[in-house]
């Protein structure tokens, strides 16, 4: 039985979830069909296919064994079935309103921690496909590789095998160590250092505006999702007019939607400037395999105060620039580094209190998650559409995850369904922010 540790990052994934908030991520996929029937042959093909994805298979157990004590591993499952964790769904005329019951559900930790939930359309003419993975099985780049397993092949590229590097040079001389100490204390001291800049960051980063109560939720474990999709050649359009990434473009579309929702809904949108986790991946480029969650982050303040479209752009991107120039391991957000500084055991003890205290370090997850270019398909039904759907922190009412697939932005959103029942209305201020940026000159 094979069996690979939790890198520290998933295991305090693993050891924060609760009942009424689930560490898993989803993506809502949906898919054109020729016929009625078209959703119960993909759940077929799914149940069929999972069988023979290796990474399917994989649960989690705990482990109490040195140097592994309080820690947990990935093995594979010997009673596992596809049939498990593959369900077909009553038709349904709204398939977000059906995800954000589904997401809402821990997903059961026994056996490997993933499902899909196939959605026949009402219309007869499309159904999508809930995937959800718990981030300690996969990150967005493993979830994309899991799905993809299940869907029709594509020649999805393969990373190449990554070379065993040869031992350099002999063993560490044990009558050396003493003169190696200064160095093994000068690292030892800047990792302190390190830990401390980043605390200090975090500390700086709650000064200065007032928090925004529609982004601050006592749990209530109900979920709600819903979508918003752009034209990828606007987003261009503004980028090659002032300037920036299209990555800033898009957080700017989130600050400025926040904005139109919040001045609609009447919360008033004046001071507000909530602070944003932007997530960055510290994955080694040609990794052999993309296992364990390798994440950093970027912390900046969403300009919602801000009343001008393109002033807010401007406030992004100089933000984003100062957090490039710094790197993805200095600062507030750079927070999820401080796992790797945590024994197992202290995960399993502090992870209850550490998603309790996620509220302290940002009021809003806004993430990227990759896609492919080309077109996918389940069953020989085209993908149309795909959102991207991220784990909802304690304390936390919203969460918003970006793809672009052909052409076009897809926006997920995840919120609490108490705090926010009003989700559909900040979903459709994300396109009328676009139109704004467009009109006050950025095309």
């Amino acid at each position: 039985m094979t069996s690979d540790l939790l890198a520290p990052l998933d295991l305090a994934f693993w050891n924060m979830e609760s009942d009424r908030h689930p560490m898993h991520l989803g993506a809502l996929g949906v898919f054109g069909a020729r016929s009625p029937t078209a959703g119960a042959h993909a759940a077929d093909l799914l149940a069929a296919r999972a069988a023979a994805v290796p990474g399917l298979r994989l649960r989690i157990r705990d482990r109490w064994q040195p140097p592994a004590f309080g820690g947990a591993a990935r093995e594979t499952d010997p009673d596992f079935d596809p049939l498990d964790h593959v369900r077909l769904h009553a038709p349904a005329d709204d398939f977000h309103a059906v995800a954000g019951r589904l997401m809402e559900r821990p997903l059961e930790r026994g056996r490997p921690p993933w499902e899909a939930h196939v959605l026949p359309g009402a219309d007869g003419v499309s159904f999508a496909v809930l995937f959800k993975f718990h981030h300690a099985l996969a990150d967005g780049l493993r979830a994309l590789r899991l799905a993809a397993g299940v869907l029709d092949p594509v020649g999805l590229p393969e990373r190449p095998p990554r070379a065993v590097e040869p031992p350099r040079g002999p063993l560490p001389d044990v009558r050396r160590l003493p003169a190696r100490v200064p160095g093994l204390v000068r690292d030892v001291l800047c990792d302190v250092g390190r830990t401390l800049d980043i605390g200090a960051s975090l500390a700086r980063s709650t000064l200065g505006m007032r928090p925004c109560p529609a982004l601050v939720s006592a749990p209530s474990g109900t979920r709600r999702t819903a979508g918003a999709v752009l034209d990828i050649d606007d987003v261009h359009r503004v980028r090659k007019s002032a300037g920036g990434t299209v990555n800033d473009v898009l957080v700017a579309v989130v600050a400025g939607a926040l904005r139109r929702w919040l001045d609609e809904r009447g919360d008033g949108s004046e001071g507000v400037a909530p602070r944003a986790l932007i997530p960055v991946s510290r994955r080694r480029p040609h990794a052999a395999q993309p296992q364990g969650n390798r994440l950093s982050g970027y912390l900046i303040r969403l300009p919602v105060h801000e009343s001008d479209p393109l002033g807010r752009l401007d406030t992004v991107r100089t933000a984003m620039a100062r957090n490039k120039d710094a790197g993805p391991d200095r600062g507030a957000g750079a927070v999820a580094l401080l796992a790797d500084r945590v024994p197992a055991l202290g995960h399993r003890l502090g992870g209850p209190l550490v998603g309790q205290a996620a509220r302290l370090w940002f009021d809003i997850l806004v993430t990227s998650v990759p896609l492919p270019g080309f077109g996918l398909r389940l069953g020989g039904q085209e993908l149309t559409e795909v959102y991207p759907l991220a784990p909802l922190p304690p304390g936390q009412a919203l969460a918003v995850a970006i793809s672009t697939y052909r052409g076009r932005v897809h926006y997920g959103l995840v919120a609490d369904g108490r705090a926010v029942p009003d989700l559909d209305r900040l979903a459709r201020a994300v396109p009328a922010e676009m139109t704004a940026l467009l009109a006050a000159g950025g095309h």
